[in-house]
């Protein structure tokens, strides 16, 4: 593969709290996965990013949650799907204002953390994410999981989704991510992560039971507020253009 996109999920400080240098992070990746207030995020910190990715040449992409700070959108939240669709809509609708503040537009919709697991397996939640992206703009691309619930919701409905890999995670042998609760959930070493995303790059993954997986990926996740998350952004940009591998949104 010759193109990949590198997202990052960035905006997520909040307050006195600050998470992850987004302006380090965004000189390195193509597409920005903002957080959108629900999860994490203030609209000074949010808009701050979007202005940083303006200025880098970074898509702006919404990145909704569940409505759980203290939790940083990692719990699942068993709620009414209507309400977990309004909840995606407005916090798309927040960040589309900010990014318009700024001179941009958001081009893409990511969900995070409990939520973008849930929708894996969850159809009626699957289906209410889908139902928000499509009463804001039919035309965002949703980025997804491969193989997930929520892939096949919006291929039915229309609406275009974009395969999604994770420069930072184990994968389990069914194709999903294992979850953080678990150890060696995430990954820690500049030499694994490189040879996990090289081979991403090349079309498979390498589970945890060391079988190796069919993934065709377009674009590839590194987290923002991982420990080390720019020199990580930094080298696999590097390696990557080493490779002759462009960068570039899908968006």
């Amino acid at each position: 593969m010759s193109v990949i996109d590198l997202n990052s999920d960035v905006g997520e400080s909040f307050g006195n709290w600050s998470f992850g240098d987004d302006a380090a992070i965004l000189a390195n990746v193509s597409s920005a996965n903002v957080a959108c207030g629900f999860h994490a995020g203030d609209p000074v910190g949010i808009r701050a990013t979007v202005r940083a990715a303006v200025q880098s040449g970074t898509t702006v992409g919404a990145h909704p949650g569940y409505r759980d700070l203290a939790g940083f959108g990692r719990r699942f939240i068993d709620m009414d799907t209507g309400e977990l669709r309004d909840d995606v809509i407005y916090q798309i609708g927040a960040l589309q204002a900010l990014a318009r503040a700024e001179g941009t537009a958001v081009k893409y919709v990511k969900p995070h953390g409990a939520l973008y697991n849930t929708i894996v397996h969850h159809e009626a939640q699957a289906r209410a994410v889908v139902a928000a992206v499509q009463a804001v703009d039919a035309g965002l691309p949703l980025l997804v999981l491969p193989g997930s619930a929520v892939e096949r919701v919006a291929a039915d409905a229309g609406l275009r989704t974009v395969a999604e890999a994770f420069a930072d995670r184990a994968y389990q042998p069914d194709g999903t991510l294992m979850p953080r609760s678990r150890e060696g959930a995430v990954l820690h070493d500049m030499g694994q992560i490189l040879e996990h995303v090289l081979r991403l790059v090349d079309g498979t993954v390498k589970a945890v039971d060391g079988s190796l997986l069919q993934v065709q990926a377009e674009s590839i996740c590194v987290h923002g507020d991982s420990p080390g998350a720019v020199a990580m952004a930094a080298r696999i940009h590097q390696e990557l253009s080493a490779r002759g591998v462009t960068l570039q949104s899908f968006a």
